[in-house]
């Protein structure tokens, strides 16, 4: 099954419908209905499902169908063929992670058998991996069809230790327009450019700004204890000797659950308003944009949720783990649902060349999905 579901191409710039027409076969051939949920342009889709009695108390396993491209890396075996070596399985996703989704679905019959008398609900989502996109239009659509889930399992590489916590992740396009001229008459034009660089040296010093702040107690718990600002991409300008008319940069934001979001970009652009006022009077047609790419929620800790009971119950953990990439669990917790994050597989693996699970994590993992099933026949 991991092989299979490895060998499509789920790249996040792809579709994810070979991936999700070959799992909704799968589930129709065991007698389980799909669910499908599709995007704006019908070229990705979510899937959902429920495996068992149309009653409440489900416990629902998410997952997310596509991965990060193998772009610039150099990997020693086909990434969409999994090939295995000294106890190591790899291929693009076996670890993050379709190593997880493999497994709830290889034991799709185990379940069958099981006659559960309480639900086991799958929630596969598109788009995780560009801001967790997909999941809020197929949690909403979960919510109105199926029998309400007493918890998530969002399948995400923890070792199979539980995380009940993750920052949340804000992803900002900014845009500057700036008026070209010759590079010896700089004071009549406006950089894009030379003005971007100010934006982003704001954002370099926010978060060394934060790191200097003394953390508090949950704080201490991620890994770094602060709320970073980083700016991945940035494009622009046409020649050396022109002032930049445009340049654009990507911003992303992992902040800590008791900070404030939103304060943090209100600040960045009452910034840019600044600038542009500066700018307004060389050139009145330059101007700064700043859009918001994306916002996951962050998953904060319960104080005794139903799904930390339950995997403290399979995996024997009396500790919880702090983690500062962003799932797809902050959003079903907006929801009302009990959430936190267990899965195979190390997520030093995921986005690496030569990316792996281990055969070691993926038993476990059968074991773990395997002990789901048992707690839901009671």
């Amino acid at each position: 099954m991991l092989d299979k579901l490895v060998s499509f191409d789920t790249v996040s710039r792809n579709s994810n419908l070979p991936i999700i027409e070959f799992i909704k076969d799968y589930l129709q051939c065991h007698g389980v209905e799909s669910h499908l949920v599709y995007n704006e342009d019908n070229t990705k889709a979510n899937l959902y499902a429920n495996v068992g009695p149309n009653e409440v108390g489900g416990i629902i396993l998410s997952g997310h169908t596509d991965v990060v491209p193998i772009d610039g890396q150099n990997w020693n075996s086909d990434p969409f063929k999994i090939k295995e070596h000294e106890g190591k399985i790899f291929g693009r996703g076996t670890c993050d992670m379709k190593g997880f989704i493999a497994i709830c679905l290889a034991l799709v019959p185990d379940m069958i058998k099981a006659k559960l008398n309480k639900p086991i609900q799958f929630a596969f989502s598109y788009d995780e991996e560009v801001g967790c996109v997909g999941a809020p239009f197929m949690i909403r659509e979960m919510k109105k069809t199926l029998p309400r889930a007493n918890c998530v399992i969002v399948g995400e590489p923890t070792l199979l230790k539980l995380v009940d916590g993750h920052k949340a992740s804000i992803g900002l396009d900014t845009e500057v327009t700036g008026f070209e001229v010759h590079s010896s008459l700089l004071p009549s034009g406006v950089s894009a450019i030379m003005t971007a660089s100010r934006l982003i040296s704001w954002i370099t010093d926010k978060t060394e700004e934060n790191q200097r702040k003394t953390p508090r107690d949950l704080d201490k718990l991620f890994k770094p204890p602060f709320t970073t600002l980083h700016v991945g991409k940035i494009s622009g300008g046409t020649a050396s000797n022109i002032t930049a008319k445009k340049c654009s940069f990507t911003t992303d934001i992992r902040c800590l659950p008791l900070d404030d979001g939103e304060k943090i970009i209100n600040e960045y652009e009452k910034y840019a308003e600044k600038l542009i006022t500066q700018m307004k009077e060389i050139r009145p047609e330059a101007n700064i944009s700043i859009s918001r790419h994306h916002w996951v929620p962050g998953l904060k800790p319960e104080n005794d949720g139903f799904a930390e009971s339950l995997v403290r119950k399979i995996t024997g953990e009396n500790s919880t783990g702090k983690v500062s990439y962003g799932t797809e669990a902050g959003q079903f917790q907006e929801e009302g649902y009990s959430t936190v994050i267990c899965g195979p597989g190390s997520i030093e693996q995921a986005h690496q060349a030569n990316e792996y699970l281990t055969r070691e994590q993926l038993d476990k993992g059968t074991h773990f999905i395997k002990s789901i099933i048992s707690e839901q026949m009671n």
